[in-house]
C-alpha cells in the first residue's frame, strides 16, 4: 500500500495548510472541512501521480484554490457570494490571554474577511505560506505583477483599517 502511506503523509504533512487556506477564503469551517475532503478525495483519486509531485503542498493549494473558484461560481447570485465570504465570522488566530492581543486578531480577522477574495487569497499565500509572487502567479493562474499588485493593495487595506486600532492599543 505505498499510495495509502504517501496519501497518508501528504495529508499530515499539508491538511493544516490546506484548512487554514480554506476558512480564510470561505469563511466558514463547514465549507473549509468540505473543500479540504474534497482536495484529498481528488488527490486519491490519483494515486498513481502521487510520486511524481514535485511540489505536493503548491498542488493541495492549487486544487483547493480551484475547488473555492467552484464553489464561488455556483453561488445563485454576487449577493449569496459576498454572504458566503463575509458571513459569520470563524476564528483565524490562536486564542491570546492578552486582551489587546485578543482584539487586534478579531480586528484583523475581520479586516481580512472585508478584502476581495483575491487580494485576500494573495495575502494569505504570501504570509501565512511564505509563497513567492511567481509561485503565487502560477498557482492562481495570473502574472507575478499582478500577485505582487494584489499583495500591495491587500496590505494598504489592511493597514488603512487597522492602524487606527494600532495607535490606541500603542497608547
Amino acid at each position: 500500500m505505498p499510495h495509502r502511506a504517501a496519501l497518508e503523509k501528504y495529508y499530515d504533512e499539508h491538511a493544516q495548510a490546506v484548512f487554514a487556506y480554506a476558512l480564510n477564503m470561505t469563511r466558514n469551517e463547514a465549507d473549509a472541512r468540505d473543500v479540504l475532503q474534497e482536495v484529498f478525495l481528488k488527490l486519491a483519486r490519483q494515486a498513481d501521480d502521487l510520486h511524481s509531485l514535485r511540489d505536493p503542498r503548491g498542488y493541495l493549494l492549487r486544487l483547493a484554490h480551484n475547488l473555492m473558484v467552484d464553489y464561488f461560481r455556483r453561488q445563485a447570485t454576487q449577493q449569496r457570494a459576498t454572504e458566503a465570504l463575509g458571513g459569520e465570522e470563524e476564528i483565524l488566530f490562536a486564542p491570546t490571554a492578552d486582551p489587546d492581543e485578543a482584539i487586534f486578531r478579531q480586528q484583523l480577522a475581520q479586516a481580512l474577511g472585508e478584502l476581495p477574495p483575491e487580494q485576500r487569497a494573495v495575502i494569505h499565500l504570501k504570509l501565512w505560506e511564505n509563497l513567492t509572487f511567481e509561485a503565487i502567479g502560477a498557482m492562481l493562474d495570473i502574472s507575478p505583477h499582478t500577485a505582487a499588485s494584489r499583495y500591495r493593495y491587500g496590505l494598504d487595506k489592511l493597514q488603512a483599517r487597522l492602524r487606527p486600532l494600532y495607535e490606541e492599543l500603542r497608547t
